[in-house]
């Protein structure tokens, strides 16, 4: 009997990195690569506006710039929204 015990948590200790979830670890560096984009969309269009308060831009690229920062947050409230509706439906679910 001690064997086979032996055996089997061998045989499990093999088999559970089989059971860990692939896409993890491409998902966190996508994260992570969204989460630095959307931090330098909101610092350039944050030096944009400086330059134009200080008259060293042009008012087309203050446009475009607070367009492409509008974008950004935007996008990133939807996100967090359909993240939190995700949530809320889990609590929802009976155990």
């Amino acid at each position: 009997m001690e064997i086979k015990g032996i055996s089997a948590a061998q045989k499990y200790a093999a088999a559970r990195p089989a059971m860990l979830p692939d896409g993890l670890p491409g998902a966190m560096e996508t994260a992570r690569n969204t989460a630095a984009d959307f931090a330098a969309a909101l610092a350039e269009g944050e030096q944009t506006a400086k330059a134009s308060m200080i008259g060293t831009a042009d008012p087309h690229s203050l446009v475009t710039a607070l367009a492409q920062t509008e974008l950004v947050v935007e996008t990133a409230v939807t996100v967090r929204n359909k993240v939190v509706e995700a949530y809320q439906e889990i609590l929802r679910m009976p155990v």
